[in-house]
């Protein structure tokens, strides 16, 4: 089989709807030679229904990454499937509705802390269930949302993401003798069920395909999609501790 990732087996998580860019990465992914694994949590039959819409329909593994036992029996559960992982796609967020939609000032720490176990240490906590799996070569790749901005109503998730890019820097440091690299796509904003989640994220999104050079769609997660499949082939075997932009250039701008 031909194609960019021929031969690779991918895990792939957050795979919700069709319109999410996780199933953008997955139908790529395919497209282009790999063997695909999903994760979900909590709506499981959802994302095997939505599973039977990508070109070959994969496995589907329940996986709660706050759940210390669901991450050590990951390598049981995905070496049903496969032999081993030469990428590992993290789509995984979610914060409390009291940290966003403008209420920086007034969430509490429980609630806050839901959202860096969820959206940030569960980076590091995949990458390191995933690595006995895992040989030189490989790839881990994440999504955020650009964190060096305060957004409105992002509130404690661009927290949550910032803490996520200084993570992935981490863990290129720590993965690096392994020959594993980790890097992060940051996509403008679309109209995932995540980004509907958001209290009035509508505020800036609208504005993006203005104001981004090359234009900006709002439904389109394919490019998000493509650079996830690029970072996780063996196209970039140099780069790593990097953030992809994949956003219409919106942040090459200034103010």
């Amino acid at each position: 089989m031909s194609g960019l990732l021929a031969g690779k087996r991918l895990l792939v998580t957050g795979v919700i709807t069709d319109a999410s860019i996780a199933f953008a990465a997955a139908r790529i992914a395919q497209e282009q030679g790999a063997t695909v694994v999903l994760t979900g949590f909590g709506r499981l039959s959802l994302v095997e229904r939505i599973a039977k819409r990508l070109p070959e329909p994969p496995p589907v593994i329940e996986l709660d990454v706050t759940d210390p036992e669901h991450l050590a029996a990951l390598p049981g559960k995905v070496g049903e499937h496969v032999d081993g992982l030469d990428g590992v796609l993290h789509s995984i967020a979610f914060g409390p509705q009291s940290v966003l939609g403008g209420e920086f000032l007034n969430a509490g720490w429980d609630d806050v802390a839901k959202a860096l176990q969820v959206s940030t240490y569960s980076y590091q906590a995949l990458a390191v269930a995933c690595l006995p799996m895992m040989q030189p070569g490989g790839s881990i790749v994440g999504l955020t949302f650009d964190a060096t901005k305060a957004w409105p109503v992002y509130d404690w998730m661009g927290v949550a993401k910032a803490g996520l890019e200084s993570a992935s820097r981490y863990l290129a440091l720590h993965l690096g003798a392994k020959g594993i690299r980790s890097n992060l796509v940051s996509a403008g904003p679309l109209r995932t069920m995540a980004a509907k989640s958001i209290p009035g994220f509508e505020q800036f999104e609208e504005a993006w395909a203005g104001r981004a050079p090359l234009g900006w769609d709002l439904h389109d997660t394919s490019a998000a999609g493509k650079a996830i499949c690029a970072l996780l082939s063996d196209w970039f075997p140099a780069t790593t501790g990097e953030v992809v932009h994949v956003d219409g250039g919106y942040h090459a701008l200034g103010a």
